[in-house]
């Protein structure tokens, strides 16, 4: 059986579905970067009503909310995740954290994974505070 033909798609439509594609490839090379670091992957695409995490990982007592940014730099990396992104990560650490059940002797960090064109992903720890 034959699928009907993809109706085509607008330009936007098709830069949406690039990025996307770059998104979920970087998201992969990240948590692999992880992985060869000591990290156990917890969750990818971590998606509560407050926002998304792109990975969660563990190593020890340590979780890292990692936010993974494909950018030219390691600059535009860093600057690509606000303030407002911040707080809509943390909220959304706050409902993964609460769900676990040895969550009062875990340790929360957050960290940024810059994917850069032909390089090893840049993992920047502690990238900021979480609210106190």
């Amino acid at each position: 059986m034959s699928r009907p033909p993809r109706k085509a798609e607008t330009g936007a439509a098709k830069a949406k579905r690039r990025h996307l594609g770059r998104g979920h490839r970087g998201e992969w090379l990240a948590a692999w970067a992880l992985r060869l670091k000591g990290y156990r992957i917890l969750a990818k695409q971590y998606r509560t009503k407050l926002g998304e995490i792109d990975i969660v990982a563990r190593r020890g007592d340590l979780v890292a909310i990692v936010e993974v940014k494909a950018r030219p730099t390691l600059l535009a990396a860093m600057d690509a995740v606000g303030p407002y992104a911040q707080r809509r990560i943390e909220g959304a650490a706050d409902l993964w954290l609460a769900k676990q059940k040895d969550y009062a002797r875990l340790s929360i960090r957050f960290d940024i994974v810059a994917v850069l064109p032909r390089r090893w992903p840049v993992h920047v720890k502690d990238a900021w505070r979480g609210r106190s």
